[in-house]
């Protein structure tokens, strides 16, 4: 028996039968559309068999997506109304007994993954996108790969390359885990209820090798808000308060890592950063 995807009518139906309104809070907007949740699965390359982990399923448009390709999903909810309802909808869709786990938790606080997913597939609510995907990121080392809908100016800061004007904080720290790209718009209208501002896929690859242990990536993520915290100035006067605390301390464990101190950090990669950090160990 196949896998079948939610309509538009029945996800409302299904909200009314919840009594969920979606909440600016909790930043949910529900995809009503069958064919963009087929979209997002296929930039993900999802295979049959493996692993997804998928944060925020609401009512289950993408988790449905998901399991139709013959995944297996772990699914992260903070709601506790969708996190019951999600197995119901699931087995009323078609989905095999065990295919799906629901884990009813907040997702910036959850530690553990059944399954140890390798794939990462979410509509991530616009006012925690970044702090999730780090802390994901940062804590299941087994996650490989993953495509995620977020506001449109996320994805861009997310994907953003140094030397560019949105190049910042989140680009540096996400650089530190991996590859990242554009993978893809998505209209307004796909969303209940429609959300004032714009949408796009970003897709991340996790690199080979880690940069550094914990230890060190905590330092460069110090450096790095440092950096952009003050972004007009120069960086031996930026991060001077997390290197030695005068411009002439930070200029010396700058020039130590072979950093120009007259530098801006939308100019430094993250290797760049990752450099200083280590130097001043």
């Amino acid at each position: 028996m196949p896998v079948t995807l939610l309509g538009a009518s029945e996800i409302r139906a299904l909200a009314a039968e919840l009594d969920v309104t979606p909440t600016k809070k909790l930043g949910q907007n529900f995809v009503v559309d069958a064919n963009t949740v087929r979209k997002i699965v296929h930039a993900a390359r999802v295979q049959p068999g493996e692993r997804v982990v998928e944060i925020g399923p609401g009512l289950g448009s993408l988790t449905l997506a998901i399991l139709e390709a013959g995944a297996s999903v772990t699914a992260v909810e903070i709601d506790h109304r969708l996190a019951a309802h999600l197995p119901l909808t699931a087995q009323r869709h078609g989905v095999p007994e065990g295919a799906l786990t629901v884990v009813d938790a907040d997702a910036l606080r959850v530690t553990e993954l059944p399954g140890e997913p390798t794939v990462l597939v979410a509509n991530l609510p616009y006012n925690v996108s970044v702090p999730v995907l780090l802390h994901f990121l940062e804590t299941f080392p087994y996650l490989q790969r993953g495509v995620v809908m977020v506001q449109a100016e996320v994805a861009e800061r997310l994907a953003a390359a140094p030397g560019s004007k949105i190049y910042g904080s989140p680009s540096a720290k996400a650089a530190w885990y991996g590859s990242w790209r554009l993978a893809g718009t998505v209209s307004r209208q796909v969303f209940w209820p429609v959300p004032n501002v714009d949408s796009l896929l970003v897709a991340f690859e996790r690199d080979a090798a880690p940069r550094g242990d914990d230890d060190l990536r905590r330092r460069t993520f110090q450096i790095v808000d440092a950096a952009f915290g003050q972004r007009r100035k120069m960086l031996r006067q930026a991060v001077a308060p997390v290197l030695g605390g005068t411009a002439a301390a930070a200029s010396a464990a700058l020039e130590a890592a072979g950093i120009d101190p007259t530098l801006r950090g939308e100019q430094l990669t993250i290797d760049d950063f990752v450099r200083v950090a280590a130097s001043v160990h």
